[in-house]
């Protein structure tokens, strides 16, 4: 049994923490706002990671943390407040008593700043364009180098119960262009299904890599996707347009690694995630 702390209780958060307690670990969830009720078998406390104050409270006899911690919009001001001054803060709190429990930090597949189709993994050059997305890089940086145990996931888009945005757009007939503009996903609860096994792969004394990419086994266009998701759903196809300019962030993600080190996933593609959603 470990004792674990899942900063940022959403949720992924919140099912990773009843994943880990129901196979009996000790485990906190921290929220900004948590639920009046905690979970029978985990607590979550109220802590806000952007204020120094507001952590003073915190244990730091962690043995595992997780990170899973997103920002409230994608303005660089709340960027900043979570993947600068959140881990600054979180950091400084942890050193005060010498800790060194490893993290998992949740990253994203937005530190890639490819667009022309390529394939990435974890070796490939994290240059993106976006000030928001070189915060994320940042951040990831800064925990590798605190600490060489730190684990970095870069998951891709999350989709699952509440995330049915590709639905939404399925359902209004949009505008796609028909040239390969690819889209790579993953289902929430392979999202918690990769952080649980990697905690277990480091309980067992696997010797982690400092990065995972963690995204489906189908990279697909997403002219391919909407039209599939519009049959399913007895709607008018997208309508094809017609542009000679590349898309943004356009880029197809590689799981090799991830699944060299064993992990099988419950969504290998888009198709079976979204019939269980449809």
């Amino acid at each position: 049994m470990a004792k674990i702390l899942i900063i940022g209780c959403g949720a992924i958060g919140y099912e990773l923490a009843k994943t880990l307690a129901e196979t009996g670990h000790d485990v906190t969830g921290l929220k900004r706002n948590p639920p009046p009720e905690n979970h029978k078998k985990f607590k979550v406390i109220r802590a806000d990671i952007t204020s120094p104050t507001g952590l003073k409270a915190l244990d730091t006899d962690f043995e595992h943390i997780f990170f899973i911690v997103s920002a409230d919009s994608r303005n660089e001001n709340s960027y900043h407040d979570i993947y600068e001054t959140g881990i600054d803060n979180l950091l400084n709190r942890f050193a005060q008593t010498g800790s060194k429990a490893p993290w998992l930090f949740v990253s994203s597949t937005s530190v890639y700043g490819q667009s022309q189709g390529e394939w990435v993994d974890e070796n490939s050059i994290t240059a993106p364009t976006k000030s928001t997305s070189l915060k994320i890089v940042n951040a990831e940086q800064k925990l590798i180098a605190q600490n060489p145990a730190n684990v970095v996931v870069r998951f891709s888009g999350i989709y699952g119960p509440g995330r049915g945005y590709l639905l939404r757009m399925a359902q209004q007939r949009p505008s796609i262009q028909q040239y390969p503009y690819f889209t790579n996903r993953i289902h929430q609860r392979d999202c918690v299904g990769v952080l649980a096994f990697l905690l277990e792969q480091r309980l067992a004394g696997v010797n982690l890599e400092s990065c995972y990419l963690a995204s489906d086994n189908d990279p697909a266009p997403l002219w391919e996707v909407i039209s599939w998701l519009a049959e399913q759903l007895h709607c008018d196809p997208p309508i094809a347009k017609v542009t000679g300019d590349m898309c943004d962030m356009n880029k197809r993600c590689r799981n090799s690694r991830l699944k060299k080190l064993g992990y099988k996933f419950m969504y290998p593609d888009y198709k079976a995630g979204y019939l269980e959603l449809i």
